[in-house]
């Protein structure tokens, strides 16, 4: 088996976020990027059907800005191969536009498993799995908690509301988009991470593939209305009192 992740990079929101001049879009000549937390759990499951198996795992990314050491961290973790896959503004592109270029990726590299997080934070689309079962015309499942290896197909779980889970059998080739691994994600040390920059498994290839063209324009970003906060009311009981008792009764939240 072959397993293709796909890893992306996201504005890491520790950070104080600026909009651009045109407040369409996050200004990014500061703001610090990290890998997507979904696409970690991808690759983290990734790994682990490898360990149990005699899989291949092939990270896949669109160049960028940081994207080679993210594919670095990748063969850290434990995947064979990384490709960066190099076109003109790929690294900006959401999931709906992307999905062309990773599908053909895919076919390139010969997967018959991809597995990419169920999405993104900054993702107008966030449906990249279901875009690429579509493309492939392979079937897909997004919001799995756990992959398994089951005698020539996958099983999948996934959870619904009221602690409901299902268990999915998936026939392969098969697109997965992961919302935890089985496992927390492992650390990579110093040291992984120098032999995978030395190792010479990171390419680079040219996209095959061109983005779809967008169909939903943003009009325009705003931070969170901070107009309205919480109000203290200081540590004296009777003044408390007095206090909760008039919102209360201002809210109507008072009988008779």
């Amino acid at each position: 088996m072959h397993i293709a992740v796909i890893l992306r990079l996201v504005p890491d929101l520790s950070d104080e976020l600026d909009l651009s001049e045109d407040g369409k879009s996050i200004d990014r000549e500061w703001v610090g990027i990290t890998l997507n937390e979904f696409d970690e759990q991808s690759l983290e499951e990734a790994v682990l059907l490898k360990e149990a198996s005699d899989a291949k795992v092939t990270a896949l990314a669109l160049a960028g800005e940081g994207v080679e050491r993210m594919l670095q961290g990748a063969l850290a973790r434990g995947a064979d191969a990384a490709v960066m896959l190099e076109g003109e503004g790929e690294d900006h592109l959401d999931s709906r536009a992307a999905a062309p270029i990773f599908a053909e990726a895919i076919r390139t590299c010969g997967a018959d498993l991809v597995l990419t997080g169920v999405q993104t934070i900054e993702d107008l689309f966030g449906q990249l799995a279901p875009y690429l079962g579509s493309l492939l015309d392979w079937p897909h499942v997004s919001a799995v908690s756990g992959v398994a290896l089951d005698q020539g197909h996958i099983v999948v779980r996934q959870e619904y509301s009221g602690g409901r889970q299902a268990r999915i059998e998936v026939a392969l080739p098969a697109v997965i988009g992961v919302q935890t691994a089985s496992r927390p994600p492992r650390y990579v040390s110093a040291s992984k991470l120098k032999e995978a920059m030395l190792s010479g498994r990171l390419t680079a290839q040219a996209a095959a593939a061109t983005p779809l063209p967008n169909r939903a324009e943003v009009l325009g970003l705003a931070p969170p209305d901070r107009s309205a906060g919480a109000t203290m009311i200081g540590d004296d009981p009777d003044e408390a009192a007095a206090a909760i008792l008039e919102a209360l009764s201002a809210r109507g939240l008072l009988a008779g």
